[in-house]
């Protein structure tokens, strides 16, 4: 079988970027994937959520082969099903690794994945395709020159915001949740604050858990962070992406942009 082609690795000096992969949710749209997202910085490349429909788009930046680690803010399908797939492609395709590929997950991924890849009595064997480390609150990995300092935030499952740093540089993720310290506290003076507006409104009081933001509350919790720029990501499917915008901004001073897919954005 021949190996498939592979872009060249950045520079060491890079500097650190994001790249929207998708960012639709609860399932991709025609021309959107679902959350995920290429980080890279310093030479390192990490594929952060791993939403439905984000390998596809992901290779046209780097292969499954080129990629440092996997970074999963919790698992739901919208932000983890393509891990399945990856699966296949690690073990059973075109692509050669010198080692698993280090996958960063809440507690219980490898069990997860395990548990639907699985099809006979012998348990499907994950950890040959994925290193997988657990996260906690606190969690902090080195990736390259890259370091992913994890905080459990509020999503009614175990889920985790994540900040990413490389040459003086930072970018906080919120993955899904509603507002909460943690994650104002991650995303302290960042240069770029990637937060989900999935919520039109705020639930009725009685009317369930509050498990999202909604833009306004994205364009606080960047304003109380003072993070230096906002980009909203996960718009619900009854909001626009320039309603999302228009309404976080009303609450944040600095620019505010949407998630494209194919958004490219570079800190510094």
């Amino acid at each position: 079988m021949n190996r498939a082609p592979q872009p060249a690795p950045p520079p060491a000096g890079d500097p650190l970027r994001l790249t929207v992969l998708g960012s639709a949710t609860p399932y991709p749209s025609a021309d959107n994937p679902c959350s995920g997202y290429l980080v890279s910085g310093g030479g390192a490349r990490v594929w952060m959520d791993a939403g439905t429909g984000t390998l596809g788009p992901l290779q046209r930046y780097t292969g499954l082969a080129g990629l440092d680690a996997v970074w999963i803010s919790h698992l739901h399908a919208d932000h983890s099903a393509d891990l399945l797939t990856a699966y296949y492609g690690l073990l059973f395709a075109d692509v050669r690794r010198a080692a698993p590929l280090p996958l960063y997950g809440p507690p219980g991924t490898a069990d997860r994945l395990a548990g639907f890849l699985t099809n006979g009595p012998a348990r499907s064997p994950v950890e040959s395709a994925f290193a997988v480390h657990e996260l906690s609150d606190g969690h902090r990995a080195r990736v390259g020159a890259l370091t992913l300092t994890s905080r459990a935030v509020t999503h009614g499952m175990p889920a985790f915001a994540v900040r990413a740093e490389a040459g003086g540089r930072a970018l906080a993720y919120s993955g899904d949740t509603a507002p909460c310290a943690a994650l104002t506290d991650l995303a302290a003076g960042c240069d770029l604050l990637l937060c989900e507006a999935e919520s039109a409104r705020r639930p009725e009081r009685g009317g369930g858990a509050h498990l999202h933001h909604t833009p306004e509350e994205a364009g606080a919790t960047a304003a109380a962070a003072g993070a230096a720029r906002l980009v909203v990501t996960h718009v619900g499917r009854d909001l626009t992406p320039e309603e999302a915008v228009a309404r976080a901004a009303a609450h944040y001073p600095g620019p505010v942009a949407h998630a494209d897919p194919g958004a490219v954005f570079t800190l510094g």
